[in-house]
């Protein structure tokens, strides 16, 4: 099945994507109907509450801005496995007390500056130094993770009383919920609009389905890649500034198994890992089902071990199901 053809720099999806995206979004929106359901049904006196809810889309919010920015790069052909690694780093970067001492702007701006430049190494390795993906972003966990450790010297370093404004987004409340929660949805309608309504969207998914393609329709793609790393690591660096509020801290071991979530939401929602396909409200309703999921075991009080057994499976489940809508979805 072709689902893009090249016409220029665009890539014009085929009606059989439009299809089979309907058909995940629905089964996403079902899932989702359907975990409430259990909610209500095992604890009914806590999941429901405006409480829960908040916790529930706080948490979604910093693993979900990495996930629009982890759903541009899959969708570019590409993988990140740095982005939980890298939101450590800034977060710790500018929680560092020389960063502080020059107020909020300046720790927003450290962080979204390390995070994006930190991606930006990713996309050099890849698209001009010809490293694999997978390698080039393992290659960043690792040195990544080890800085945080190296310039925090592995102490949780606290948001001083003077970046109250950090902290705000978190405990400031606008029709019931955090500011941090509006600025996740600020970055979901920015990433849309990116991915749907210009030529670097249109691109992506070029670059994606057939980068040789891309090439001869006269698309840079290794500037491309790039951009598209820088364009993870900017989004790690805004998740950092939202894991700051919430935790009034900066650590080395923030972001733990990150990667993973946003990897999986983004699979879930139905974008193909081999590059090509892919939307944000997809991978959008695949963070909700893992959100919803995670806070079902919390609340039920299951060992963190099935937790993570569950997840597993619906990884596989949904790379099979990608698979047959691949292999039997020709016109």
């Amino acid at each position: 099945m072709i689902e893009t053809r090249q016409r220029g720099d665009v890539a014009v999806r085929h009606p059989v994507w439009h299809r089979i995206t309907g058909t995940r979004h629905a089964g996403l929106v079902v899932a989702l109907a359907l975990l409430a359901a259990i909610g209500l049904i095992t604890v009914p006196d806590t999941f429901a509450t405006s409480s829960n809810l908040v916790s529930v889309l706080a948490l979604a919010s910093t693993i979900g801005v990495i996930t629009v920015g982890m759903t541009f790069v899959i969708i570019g052909g590409g993988i990140d496995l740095s982005v939980g690694a890298v939101m450590a780093l800034a977060s710790v970067w500018a929680t560092t007390l020389a960063t502080q001492s020059y107020g909020p702007a300046v720790m927003v701006a450290c962080a979204v500056l390390v995070g994006t430049g930190a991606g930006l190494v990713n996309g050099l390795l890849i698209a001009y130094g010809r490293l694999v993906p997978f390698i080039a972003t393992l290659a960043m966990l690792v040195a990544a993770r080890g800085l945080a450790q190296r310039i925090s010297e592995k102490r949780t370093q606290l948001v001083q009383g003077a970046n109250d404004a950090i902290v705000g987004l978190s405990t400031t409340r606008v029709l019931g919920l955090p500011l941090l929660v509006y600025l996740f949805a600020l970055v979901v309608v920015a990433g849309w609009l990116v991915l749907n309504r210009t030529t670097f969207g249109r691109r992506t998914y070029a670059v994606g389905g057939n980068p040789e393609a891309a090439r001869l329709a006269g698309i840079d793609v290794r500037r491309h890649t790039m951009l598209l790393y820088a364009l993870s690591g900017l989004c790690c660096g805004i998740a950092a500034v939202i894991i700051m509020a919430r935790t009034t801290t900066g650590s080395s071991t923030h972001g733990d198994l990150y990667e993973l979530d946003a990897i999986a939401a983004v699979i879930i929602g139905g974008t193909l890992l081999t590059g090509g396909r892919g939307t944000i409200t997809g991978s959008i309703l695949g963070l909700l089902v893992f959100t919803v999921i995670t806070n079902l075991f919390i609340l039920n009080g299951l060992d963190t071990s099935d937790q993570l057994i569950a997840k597993g499976l619906i990884i596989v489940v949904a790379v099979l199901l990608q698979r047959r809508n691949i292999l039997g979805g020709s016109p």
